[in-house]
């Protein structure tokens, strides 16, 4: 297993070998917007100029072979709602989405899922036996309310079998960056019923230094998913903002990227 970067076009992005379908984890790299947002911002609600954030879009649909209005996106609260989506849900580009969800999966194929982050962990999952799907955003505090339990669920619910579910990790904010009070080594230890070895560091100042990404992993494994089907980006979006945006490092001033999978 492993992330190999790729280039199409100039729109620079990662992929996972785990993964047998279409999908990227996109970078920086590739877009049209200028100033803090430049190039590829795709947070339409970050101050960015409309019709840069369009033809990012424009250029990240195609990229899964789809048109600009022809994908399926979260709508991320923090929360744990994984939402089954259709064609019905295809979202046309820069109005509002009708629901909540920090997760979506799919069985539709030609449909592709967007979900979007600026430190937290973006997940992609794949039955490819079954042809299921899923684009999950992990933060903490999604994470720690068992988001990942409710997008296995919701994809057995379309055919999967977990046994077959494939899931890479992509580029997040990394053990050495993410330092926090104590409050988030307590939902992660609920979370994983105290199996937290190895997960957390304690600093002299009662800090913590906590790896959100290897804690989700463990969450996959104790929900029936393979070792070996599990693929984790060893990226820092803190560490690498000048290839990723990082919520953290320009203290809020920055554009989204995504990740995004299709079954074709």
């Amino acid at each position: 297993m492993a992330f190999v970067e790729q280039n199409q076009n100039g729109l620079i992005y990662m992929s996972s070998t785990v993964l047998p379908a279409r999908h990227a984890f996109l970078t920086r790299f590739g877009g049209v917007s200028t100033g803090p947002f430049a190039s590829l911002n795709l947070g339409s609600n970050r101050g960015d100029d409309p019709e840069a954030v369009r033809e990012n879009y424009r250029r990240a649909a195609a990229l899964m072979g789809a048109g600009i209005d022809d994908c399926a996106v979260t709508r991320q609260v923090h929360g744990n709602v994984v939402r089954i989506v259709t064609g019905a849900d295809r979202h046309v580009c820069m109005s509002t989405v009708p629901y909540e969800a920090d997760g979506i999966v799919t069985a539709e194929r030609g449909l592709p899922l967007f979900c979007f982050t600026a430190d937290c962990v973006p997940v992609l999952l794949l039955d490819p036996e079954n042809r299921v799907a899923g684009a999950i955003h992990c933060g903490w505090r999604s994470s720690a309310a068992d988001i990942l339990k409710n997008a296995l669920e919701q994809m057995e619910r379309l055919g999967a079998q977990r046994e077959k579910i494939r899931a890479a990790m992509g580029p997040a904010i990394g053990r050495c960056c993410f330092e926090t009070d104590g409050d988030v080594p307590a939902a992660l230890e609920a979370y994983l019923g105290g199996d937290t070895e190895g997960l957390f560091d304690r600093r002299p100042d009662g800090k913590y230094l906590v790896d959100l990404r290897s804690a989700n992993a463990r969450r996959l494994v104790q929900l029936g998913l393979r070792q070996e089907n599990i693929d984790l980006s060893q990226e820092c979006t803190v560490c690498r903002h000048d290839k990723y945006w990082s919520h953290r490092y320009t203290r809020g001033i920055r554009g989204s990227q995504a990740a995004c999978i299709v079954l074709e």
